[in-house]
């Protein structure tokens, strides 16, 4: 099956971006998102209006993807989409049109867990970049999830640690926040954090058992040690914002850190990749890179736009699931709460 020229349509709508991508053999040949910029207004994103987002964005989206890879929509083999995890709302756009598509193209439909393919997206075929070999730890890191995950084969992953509350990219956007920096906060803070000093400000890393996270008591010391320093000085943050930036992202890449320690100690594995949007961060990266010398590991990180939301790594999850034949039908249902 694999001599023959495949071609997958992927299709991403989890979130606020809307994303598609067409993938020759394990190549890419287009990979566009269309972002929306509507949530910076509110902090945040609102579940409605990015629905409404991708409702308008989809077909002009997807027409891009493929007149950049220079086919035509009868050339595909497979559609594959995001099933879940994510906002019901954002999904079911990405949903309805996949299936409406692979329905009028007499198709394959494939359904794909989108933090199976954050962790798969190392698997896109990229000149000069090594493949880790299985099996392998992953951690994925963004604003809704953060996870270790065992990856014994494409299609066998265990989630041995994950947050118990918040999600590391929450911790980064909602202590932007009350430094009065815009939304998302995370690239902000990681500019910020390389011109202050990691430990001017030392908080607290919270304990949790295990291969788990925690992040709400942080943001909660955060927040009210911005709320001291400020009744004293009312200048604090203006004056500090650097520092402050540094100390809150040395905090939060050394309990991620930690963590992979642990896990790494517990399984005997020492080949890791890192995904998700906060992996684009570049503290993590350098942190992961230490930690080949430090501890021998051998990490893995992707290029930035295989970190973010898109629909290359939804490309590359239909691809191998489509070498294994392995097609899902029209009566598929989008699943906000997923699981690996």
């Amino acid at each position: 099956m694999s001599s023959q020229n495949i071609y997958i349509l992927g299709i991403e709508s989890s979130c606020d971006d809307t994303a598609a991508s067409v993938m020759l053999n394990g190549k890419i040949l287009s990979n566009i998102v269309a972002s929306q910029s509507i949530h910076e207004a509110y902090g945040g994103v609102v579940p409605e209006l990015a629905s409404r987002a991708h409702q308008q964005n989809i077909v002009p989206v997807v027409h891009e993807a493929l007149r950049r890879a220079n086919i035509d929509k009868a050339q595909l083999n497979a559609i594959a989409f995001t099933r879940g995890p994510g906002l019901m709302g954002s999904l079911l756009v990405g949903t309805s049109f996949a299936k409406s598509l692979a329905y009028g193209l007499d198709i394959p439909l494939i359904g794909v867990n989108h933090m199976s393919a954050h962790i798969l997206a190392h698997f896109i075929d990229e000149d000069g970049y090594n493949k880790p070999p299985f099996p392998f730890l992953a951690m994925t890191i963004s604003g809704g999830h953060t996870q270790i995950v065992k990856v014994n084969n494409y299609f066998d992953m265990e989630v041995i640690g994950e947050t118990i509350d918040d999600a590391v990219g929450e911790a980064f956007d909602k202590s932007g926040k009350l430094l009065g920096l815009g939304y998302p906060a995370g690239p902000e803070i990681d500019k910020r954090a390389k011109l202050g000093n990691p430990k001017r400000f030392k908080f607290t890393k919270p304990n949790v058992e295990g291969l788990n996270f925690s992040f709400s008591g942080l943001k909660t010391a955060i927040l009210y040690f911005i709320q001291k320093e400020t009744q004293s000085n009312p200048n604090f943050i203006e004056e500090n914002l650097n520092d402050i930036c540094a100390s809150i992202q040395y905090t939060i890449i050394g309990i991620l850190i930690d963590k992979l320690k642990l896990a790494t100690k517990h399984t005997g594995i020492k080949h890791i990749a890192i995904g998700g949007g906060v992996s684009a961060n570049s503290g993590i990266r350098q942190a992961l890179k230490d930690g080949e010398a430090k501890f021998g590991w051998t990490t893995y990180v992707p290029k930035f736009e295989f970190t973010t939301d898109n629909a290359a790594m939804i490309a590359i999850v239909g691809y191998l699931k489509y070498l294994e034949g392995n097609f899902d039908g029209n009566d598929l249902v989008a699943s906000s709460r997923l699981k690996i």
